[in-house]
């Protein structure tokens, strides 16, 4: 992205794409600290002979959600984190001859 952009320059509609990648990255980037931090956790409680659910009590914490790492080419909230089955607009994208790595999220 251009470190140089003049918001004052952009037409409306192209303040609002910007405002859905930035909200986009945000979220993005919230899941990728998050699951880091769940990590560190369970490291830090293995470090000392437990599990983190053995620490926390049961339902004391809730199963990370991995980050998304791919994203409908026109409804970014549309998301698949690369793991199980293709969601449904990803097999269209791919018969269509497009490329996995066309869908991938830059943040």
């Amino acid at each position: 992205m251009d470190p140089n952009i003049d918001l004052l320059e952009m037409d409306r509609q192209e303040l609002k794409e910007l405002s859905k990648k930035i909200s986009k990255a945000i979220e993005n980037y919230d899941a990728r600290q998050k699951a880091k931090a769940l990590a560190a956790a369970q490291a830090s409680a293995k470090e000392y002979g437990y599990s983190l659910s053995e620490l926390v009590g049961p339902g004391g914490v809730k199963g990370s959600k991995a980050a998304p790492k791919y994203a409908h080419p026109e409804n970014s909230a549309r998301t698949w984190t690369g793991k199980g089955r293709k969601p449904k607009w990803v097999n269209e994208h791919l018969s269509k001859g497009g490329i996995l790595d066309e869908l991938a999220i830059d943040a």
